[in-house]
């Protein structure tokens, strides 16, 4: 390659890079893509000194603005963010040259892991002095991840325990709720109170904290009615995301059923874990492979005392045990089944059938090729293993109407309600 062609590459390929020095006059724009989760991590990222904000815009106008700015074959989630982020750089509220963007990111074989390239081409058109961070554990692009300590990664994961104990307490709770907006009182309170106890270190109480969430949504007067439990399960961000998955929880809360999420926390051992059976399977072992079984001693150690702690107390029926889902993945799908979400979708369907949750919504994104085989694929297989599971695949894509998907989610309440 020539000098001159050099040039050109070089040229064409910087771009924007956040440094230490820009935190004190920077906002950093993230998508909403784990309500139930972001508010403790950015709080967190805000004690470092980076100033986050969460987006919250919603609509057809994000949709549309993503479609505008990469090709339509790009992976739904990728249109959600990307549109998020130029719809809040058009509105007027921030400044673009005092304004970076941020990403979080596996680093698996996934298209997310290719996000950063393809949003900072996204925005070249417009907005080419934006810088992309990366939130990663995987050393992609290190000049662009955020500048963690081991005190920080520590901190993240016991924010992630407890904002999937408000998640699955709130669920629990609400639909059944003699009043209506006291689960939302209750909910803002505990996480004002999180917020302080992270400044104060008293987030690694963990048994006292995790005992006051219980207590204060076992608080909560509740009718004794039955309800339909409908559990969600699919790719991670249309899992979670109200933008992407059309504010599914709001909507089956609307039909007068239970919604039954997973934790975000079964996503992270997963990804541990995925390291350890790549070390087990094919033979890549390295120093990284005894970090991540420290890893998954500790997170898995954490999510059975929280666990035990439910069971004790009663009220609220225990989240996922993380071996279980193990097990029961083996009886579906290999563990070497690893791509997107891979094996752990089918075992949260079997969790979620043989635990009482025998409706279940898969969320499945357009674009996300292993989420279609490792879900609406192992289908079949998780009935054969549970004959009561109904189980009801609903696509979620640009040309999606929301009407679409609640009319093939109201089928699947028909059938529920007859089997009640």
């Amino acid at each position: 390659m020539s000098k001159e062609k050099r040039e050109r590459v070089d040229l064409r390929e910087k771009h924007p890079v956040f440094t230490p020095e820009m935190k004190k006059d920077y906002i950093i724009l993230a998508p909403d893509m784990l309500p139930w989760h972001f508010g403790l991590l950015t709080h967190i990222l805000a004690k470092d000194g980076y100033n986050i904000e969460i987006l919250h815009s919603d609509g057809r106008q994000v949709i549309d603005e993503g479609l505008r700015h990469v090709h339509n074959d790009t992976c739904f989630p990728a249109l959600c963010v990307i549109g998020q982020y130029l719809d809040a750089l058009k509105s007027g509220r921030y400044d673009p040259d005092k304004t970076a963007v941020l990403i979080t990111q596996t680093g698996g074989g996934c298209r997310a892991s290719n996000y950063l390239p393809l949003i900072r081409k996204a925005l070249k058109a417009e907005f080419p002095q934006v810088p992309v961070l990366s939130l990663n554990f995987s050393g992609l692009e290190r000049d662009s991840g955020l500048k963690l300590t081991l005190s920080d990664i520590i901190k993240f994961a016991y924010a992630i325990f407890y904002g999937d104990l408000i998640m699955t307490c709130f669920n629990r709770t609400k639909p059944y709720a003699c009043s209506e907006g006291t689960c939302e009182k209750v909910r803002e309170e505990l996480f004002s109170w999180l917020y302080a106890a992270f400044d104060t270190k008293k987030y690694r109480n963990l048994r006292s904290n995790a005992l006051r969430i219980l207590q204060a949504f076992a608080a909560v007067p509740v009718t004794g009615e039955k309800k339909i439990k409908v559990g969600i399960v699919g790719e991670i961000y249309v899992k979670y995301s109200p933008l992407g998955n059309s504010h599914l929880e709001e909507f089956l809360l609307s039909e007068g059923c239970e919604p039954v999420v997973p934790a975000l926390m079964d996503f992270i051992l997963y990804c541990v874990v995925n390291n350890l059976n790549d070390a087990k399977l094919y033979g890549k072992r390295s120093i990284s492979t005894l970090l991540f079984r420290l890893a998954y001693r500790f997170l898995y150690g954490k999510q059975k005392k929280i666990n035990a702690l439910m069971k004790k107390h009663g009220r609220f029926e225990p989240m996922h045990d993380f071996e279980e889902l193990r097990r029961l993945a083996d009886k579906v799908i290999s563990q070497g089944v690893k791509m997107g979400e891979g094996w752990l979708i089918p075992a949260e369907m079997a969790a979620l059938a043989t635990s009482g949750t025998e409706n279940i919504v898969c969320a499945q994104p357009f674009g996300c090729l292993p989420n279609h085989i490792a879900g609406k694929g192992a289908a079949k297989r998780v009935k054969e293993l549970c004959p009561n599971a109904n189980i009801v695949p609903v696509d979620f894509d640009p040309s999606a109407t929301k009407v679409n998907q609640e009319n093939r989610i109201k089928l699947m309440l028909a059938n529920a309600r007859e089997n009640m």
